[in-house]
């Protein structure tokens, strides 16, 4: 193919360069093949970012090699990207990140070499308001997704006890992610609080296995619970988002019984998939995480 070409997406031209790059070279997966997963996978991809401000990280040149968080939209971008304005306490200044809201702003961040998608909790313009809270089951040196896995039943006994539902995903990377629709009233300082109350009390729990600091020298062979995600300037990878992983991979969200039979095969590379996995999966079973946008659950002192 060319190096230049242009893609007619909701009736906006959309110039491509270096369609043919490879930016995965393990596998020789494209700029074009990220174009064509997010293409595929948008019907149950748009939902879950509509609205929400998204941090870039763009590869430009491959997995592997130099790479940026872009928060600020591009002042280049087209005049139908749409963008979410949220004040950073740390700037001093209102950010303005890019909402990807259609199909046309998802390919043109493809395009970007936008391989990650992270979103807010939140969905502009309630910015302050995050519609679910989510934990980051991150393993230390010597941990892996198996025992992300295990952290994570711990975590949904806990809320279950409080009578919330959670849907767990992978990272796409090493992790495991739980998230706990809310859809009701509530502050970030509110999500904030009870996750670390909630990840404090498995720490105490099963101090030989979980930690809830930061500190690296505190994780070996154990799984950081990060509750600190819930936050109105963070951002966390979006359910379905390619990963810059050495080959593709994908946060790809799981049923608990799936989890357990992974948990229970102790193969951390089971927890891996890619993105013709979740086409595959998509087509089988839809949107598995469809309820993190319906489900109205409160969250109880």
């Amino acid at each position: 193919m060319p190096a230049k070409q242009e893609l007619e997406i909701e009736g906006h031209q959309i110039p491509i360069s270096n369609f043919d790059k490879v930016l995965y070279p393990e596998n020789g997966f494209t700029k074009g093949d990220v174009i064509r997963y997010y293409i595929d996978i948008a019907p149950v991809l748009l939902p879950h970012l509509r609205n929400r401000a998204l941090t870039m990280k763009r590869y430009p040149d491959g997995v592997g090699k130099f790479f940026f968080y872009e928060k600020n939209c591009p002042t280049y971008r087209p005049k139908w990207v749409r963008t979410a304005p949220v004040f950073s306490h740390g700037r001093g200044a209102t950010m303005h990140y890019c909402l990807a809201n259609n199909l046309a702003s998802l390919v043109w961040m493809g395009n970007l070499a936008d391989l990650e998608l992270h979103a807010s909790l939140a969905r502009t313009p309630a910015v302050n308001k995050p519609t679910m809270m989510v934990f980051d089951l991150d393993p230390g040196e010597g941990a892996h997704a198996v025992q992300c896995a295990q952290v994570a039943f711990w975590l949904k006994a806990k809320l279950e006890a409080m009578k919330l539902e959670s849907f767990p995903k992978t990272s796409g990377s090493k992790g495991i992610q739980v998230y706990v629709p809310l859809n009701t009233a509530v502050t970030f300082d509110q999500t904030k609080a009870a996750a670390r109350k909630i990840g404090d009390e498995i720490g105490t729990e099963h101090p030989e296995a979980v930690v809830t600091k930061m500190l690296k020298a505190l994780r070996k062979n154990k799984v950081l619970i990060d509750w600190s995600q819930n936050d109105d300037h963070k951002t966390t990878v979006s359910v379905y988002s390619l990963r810059a992983t050495p080959q593709p991979q994908v946060s790809t969200p799981l049923t608990w019984a799936e989890l357990e039979k992974l948990r229970k095969r102790s193969d951390p590379d089971a927890f891996r998939f890619s993105p013709d996995d979740v086409r595959a999966r998509v087509k089988k079973h839809g949107d598995l995480f469809e309820p993190v946008l319906t489900l109205k659950q409160k969250l109880r002192r």
